[in-house]
């Protein structure tokens, strides 16, 4: 006898594993999550990945109703994604055929009373979904929830329980992990991150933020967080990464439990997403002082602030929204109207150019594909440079209205969502 079949958390921790290594495995035919199979916006399959465009050149345009900045997530012939109308009641999920650009899908999950503040530059419709499963799960923060039938459109389930104050509005994205779906949930009220079932939307774990007795002692607006957990495969096992205010998580994600943290300081109001060789973790701390920070990944328990951190850049300000990018033992990044070129292995600043003639303030993280880094910004250029140690730009692209959302690539598309319409570009 299998004494795994007798044991319901070995069976789920089988599964998560199963479902972990078959996403990954699907690079080249879909982007079902926020930043790709890897969470890492790195593209190694797409050869004839366009690298100069414009509008002409667009194989189709579909104008978005509403406002929502959630990046566009593909698979089986259809683009989903989230948006907004009006003014924030009434919170949708819309599917585009891939093919064509039509509309298929214009679903309205909920209906608020009310709508809940936000930030100017933020939206109603922030975080991006997930499909997964025939799925399309979506995530409006505190407005809740909830799954779709990928092909009809029709809800399945909706998850009104997790309330927090954001503030700003909702930031952090979904996360999957086996049978479950991540959420975290650092307000000005609460912290805390828990899973619900991907089955039925029902909460299966919850884990309080072990730095909330620091927490209570500093101003509400700044305990607040707009993490999305990172998958991080460490030696034998798998676990969840999340930026929160002044600290870093590693949890299980089966059970919520925390394996071990980072203290980073003051840094709050945290976007930007880790990123990872397999050997080092790339962290931004956040708003405050941002500063980047490179972490050795390796099995570890309890507080790892002093002897895991190989080292700190506070000479060049940090993304506060952008997630960096790895390549060639590089770290590339965006912030203010600024990108950034650090050496991995020390933090050394290579080179950092100003990539916009006004102020810039990026929001869509950086693609790595072929060699070369896109930088997408909210003006709506996207700057092509080599993923070298000096700085070198091949293209400079306009589409109107400008990024807020990050790319998807499928094949030897990019597919695009602007502030107003979404494009199909190869």
């Amino acid at each position: 006898m299998n004494p795994a079949a007798s044991h319901p958390r070995s069976l789920l921790f089988i599964t998560f594993i199963a479902q972990f290594w078959m996403n990954h495995a699907h690079a080249a035919d879909a982007w079902r999550q926020f930043l790709g199979p890897r969470q890492n916006n790195t593209v190694e399959d797409a050869p004839k990945l366009p690298v100069t465009w414009d509008e002409s050149k667009a194989r189709w345009i579909t104008e978005i109703p509403g406002e929502g900045w959630s990046s566009p997530v593909v698979s089986d012939g259809l683009v989903w994604l989230t948006t907004a109308t009006d003014e924030g009641l009434s919170l949708r999920a819309l599917a585009v055929d891939y093919a064509s650009g039509a509309i298929v899908h214009n679903v309205e999950v909920f209906k608020p009373e009310a709508a809940i503040p936000k930030h100017r530059r933020n939206s109603y419709a922030s975080p991006t979904g997930i499909l997964s499963g025939g799925r399309f799960f979506v995530h409006f923060g505190t407005n809740g929830t909830a799954a779709l039938d990928a092909k009809t459109g029709e809800v399945l389930w909706r998850q009104r329980d997790l309330t927090v104050d954001h503030q700003n509005g909702p930031g952090g994205s979904l996360t999957e992990a086996g049978d479950y779906l991540l959420i975290p949930c650092d307000g000005m009220d609460v912290q805390f991150e828990a899973a619900v079932k991907k089955s039925d939307g029902q909460i299966a774990w919850k884990s309080e933020r072990s730095a909330k007795p620091h927490l209570e002692t500093l101003a509400p607006d700044r305990r607040k967080a707009y993490g999305t957990p990172f998958l991080a495969k460490i030696g034998a096992e798998t676990l969840s990464l999340t930026t929160a205010s002044t600290r870093l998580y590693a949890l299980d994600p089966m059970t919520g439990r925390e394996r071990w943290f980072l203290n980073y300081g003051s840094g709050f109001s945290n976007v930007p997403l880790p990123a990872t060789d397999g050997k080092n973790l790339i962290i931004c701390t956040g708003f405050m002082k941002p500063e980047v920070w490179c972490v050795k990944l390796e099995a570890a328990e309890g507080d790892i602030s002093e002897t895991h951190v190989l080292w700190k850049q506070d000479k060049v300000k940090a993304p506060d929204q952008a997630t960096p990018v790895i390549a060639n033992g590089l770290v590339f990044m965006v912030s203010g109207s600024f990108a950034s070129c650090l050496d991995l292995a020390t933090g050394e600043l290579r080179w950092r150019e100003r990539i916009v003639v006004d102020k810039g303030d990026f929001a869509a993280s950086p693609l790595v594909a072929n060699g070369l880094v896109y930088f997408f910004d909210p003006a709506g250029d996207a700057t092509v440079v080599k993923a070298q140690a000096n700085y070198e730009v091949v293209a400079k692209n306009t589409l109107k209205d400008g990024f807020m959302a990050s790319p998807a690539v499928v094949g030897n598309s990019l597919v695009l969502r602007t502030k107003s319409a979404l494009y199909r570009i190869e």
